[in-house]
């Protein structure tokens, strides 16, 4: 079981109750950057370029509770920056454990062996292990040789101490698919407890803009990346709601749900999504008030959005679609 039915449940829960109450933007998960200091400087990722004195600041607990209180989403991911840096990160994941958050530490895995300790498994935990491919293909993403390595000890260490692992997979242009099937494999063998995949996104900080899918790129590549899994010929574990998988391959058109993954860091509330350095807002009610949320996603024309197909805004979208009847059965694919 990739997604845990205790998760699919509160998850479906919070949706429905949304539903109920009429309303039309609400979040699903939050994505809870306590910092955005790293021990890695991957070519796909932009978020050390930040200036010296925002790589010093923490969030505290306090402002992450805060925010998780203020936001209200049943999911909270924790990316970075390297989160397992932060001086407190056991304090911030109990604390959103003890609220039935279900939480994904996102984390490189050159610090987590040494860090399993902090943390207690629980259902509402879970790791999740940044790999974009085998070891050499990873080594190069990450721009260090060893990386992969280290992020498979972790990951036996962690299973073997009963933790929830996850892995999150980024797959950019020119990616050899038997590469990313082979890794699947491989994780699969690891008996991680689901793998998430996503294309890559040019935001305009990451310094390596040359690798960046485009809209029919990115269905063609995964059409090809899952074709075994799609026939049924692999087993595959992904921690994804199948309706996303379905479209990352061109067999759903969706639009982007921008509001359905809101960022906040130290800078505050990033508007409009994890992925456009538009600027802060203060609180979550000023995003979603003051945000003009027609002129982003594929179909608003912007140029920002015209190739995006990331997780953070389409999944959402799957969820909410998983609701409709003829897609049910299909959406408790992933849990069996």
């Amino acid at each position: 079981m990739a997604i845990s039915l205790q998760q699919a449940l509160g998850v479906g829960q919070y949706l429905v109750t949304q539903r109920l109450r009429g309303r039309k933007q609400y979040p699903l998960v939050l994505m809870l950057e306590p910092l955005f200091r790293c021990n890695l400087a991957c070519s796909g990722c932009g978020k050390i370029q930040h200036p010296k004195e925002i790589l010093k600041q923490n969030l505290s607990p306090e402002d992450c509770f805060a925010a998780v209180e203020e936001c209200g989403a049943p999911v909270v991911s924790i990316p970075g920056g390297e989160p397992l840096l932060h001086p407190q990160i056991d304090e911030i994941v109990q604390g959103l454990v003890d609220r039935k958050k279900f939480v994904y530490l996102c984390t490189n895995g050159l610090l987590l062996e040494k860090s399993l300790d902090k943390f207690t498994p629980s259902p509402h935990l879970s790791f999740s292990v940044h790999l974009d491919g085998m070891k050499e293909l990873h080594d190069r993403c990450v721009d260090r040789s060893g990386v992969f390595d280290i992020a498979i000890s972790a990951i036996r260490a962690a299973k073997a101490r009963g933790f929830r692992v996850t892995t999150n997979t980024t797959v950019f242009e020119g990616t050899d698919p038997k590469e990313i099937q082979s890794l699947f494999d491989y994780l699969t063998e690891l008996k991680v407890d689901g793998m998430m995949v996503s294309p890559g996104y040019s935001y305009e900080w990451a310094p390596n803009q040359e690798h960046f899918l485009q809209r029919e790129q990115t269905k063609a590549l995964f059409r090809e990346i899952l074709a075994p899994f799609t026939a049924g010929k692999k087993k595959w574990e992904f921690n994804h709601n199948p309706l996303f998988l379905d479209f990352l391959t061109g067999q759903k058109d969706y639009d982007c749900t921008p509001w359905g993954s809101p960022s906040y860091s130290v800078l505050g509330w990033q508007k409009p999504c994890y992925l456009l350095n538009e600027g802060h807002y203060e609180t979550f009610q000023e995003l979603l008030d003051n945000t003009d949320w027609a002129q982003y996603g594929h179909k608003s024309g912007n140029p920002q959005c015209a190739d995006c197909m990331v997780h953070c805004g389409y999944e959402p979208t799957a969820a909410e679609d998983a609701l409709q009847p003829q897609n049910m059965m299909r959406a408790m694919g992933s849990l069996f």
